[in-house]
């Protein structure tokens, strides 16, 4: 890869919801787990071009609380999967320096899957080229309440502190920094309860590509996106500062 490209992504934090696993099975007549088997080879694929791309942290949407709904048979497949990346995937982490992380709730997980889970992150805490984030039993409401809840006077309950407590309340570790990006495949415009107060100035592209079927081309044409956005975290941009006559009466977003 060239420098140029890896410059693309050189310390941001990317979010991807990973949608449309269910679709690309169903336009091909075969069951919905066949996507989802699918869909885990396209995780591979985006890990690797994030490390490329420079990307210091990639969070993934695997399995969000509202999850719990669908069809047992279909849950049971999801987390035989998730169980089975961990095994399969840890090598490989270690190897190209990327610090695996479950965030989420792990009350409701099997002991199994939640020995595996602590196993492959031991294995890659010294990883220093990617941080990435796996959303399991995920809900951002419910990680936000739980933070509240964390929060004990006579301390000041700055956004730095919550954001601490956040991340704690969430098993990031690391902490992670705000989202800088964040990816919708399948052509759903919505952020289904992920990273709400993570992503508050994050810049949203959504994409008609099906998850098992995104590419490093794909995550190349977000990024580009992304650098052409304006960035003005509630300030005005320079060159309108410059020819406004009455600055102070700009409106934040």
């Amino acid at each position: 890869m060239q420098n140029e490209e890896k410059i693309l992504g050189e310390g941001l934090h990317l979010a991807i919801i990973m949608d449309g696993n269910g679709r690309w099975a169903k336009r091909r007549g075969l069951p919905r787990t066949a996507g989802h088997r699918k869909g885990a080879k396209a995780v591979r694929r985006t890990v690797e071009a994030a490390a490329d791309f420079g990307i210091e942290t990639l969070t993934l949407y695997a399995f969000s609380s509202d999850n719990w709904q669908r069809p047992a048979e279909e849950v049971a497949t999801l987390m035989q999967l998730f169980e089975r990346y961990l095994g399969s995937e840890t090598e490989r982490c270690i190897k190209h320096g990327v610090r695996l992380n479950v965030i989420g709730r792990r009350d409701r997980l099997s002991s199994r899957l939640v020995q595996a889970i602590e196993k492959a992150e031991a294995a890659t805490a010294d990883g220093s080229v990617l941080h990435l984030r796996l959303a399991v039993d995920y809900s951002s409401r419910h990680a936000i309440a739980t933070a509240a809840s964390m929060f004990r006077p006579p301390g000041t309950a700055t956004p730095e502190v919550f954001s601490e407590l956040l991340n704690r309340a969430i098993n990031s570790e690391p902490s992670a920094p705000d989202v800088d990006l964040l990816i919708r495949t399948s052509g759903e415009q919505r952020v289904s309860d992920f990273l709400l107060l993570e992503s508050a100035y994050a810049e949203l592209f959504f994409t008609e590509r099906l998850w098992p079927d995104f590419r490093q081309e794909d995550l190349t044409a977000a990024l580009f996106a992304y650098h052409q956005r304006d960035r003005r975290f509630g300030r005005i941009a320079s060159r309108d500062a410059e020819s406004s006559e009455y600055p102070h009466r700009e409106m934040t977003p």
